[in-house]
C-alpha cells in the first residue's frame, strides 16, 4: 500500500495513477480485502500442516 500513489516521471512527464486501472471506486479496497483473505487462509493452511520431523 505504501507504493500506491500517483507518481509523475520527471524525465518523461508521464503520470502513473493507480486509480485509472478500474472504474470501480472501491477497487483498491476490495483488492486489499482479497489480499487479507489470502493471508488468513495461508496462515490457516500452514498451521494445519503436520510438524516437520527431521531425521538425522
Amino acid at each position: 500500500m505504501d507504493q500506491y500513489q500517483i507518481k509523475t516521471d520527471k524525465k518523461s512527464g508521464i503520470t502513473d495513477n493507480p486509480n485509472d486501472f478500474s472504474n470501480d471506486p472501491k477497487y483498491i479496497f476490495n483488492l486489499l480485502l482479497r489480499i487479507i483473505n489470502v493471508s488468513v487462509q495461508t496462515v490457516d493452511l500452514v498451521n494445519s500442516l503436520p510438524k516437520l520431523e527431521v531425521i538425522e
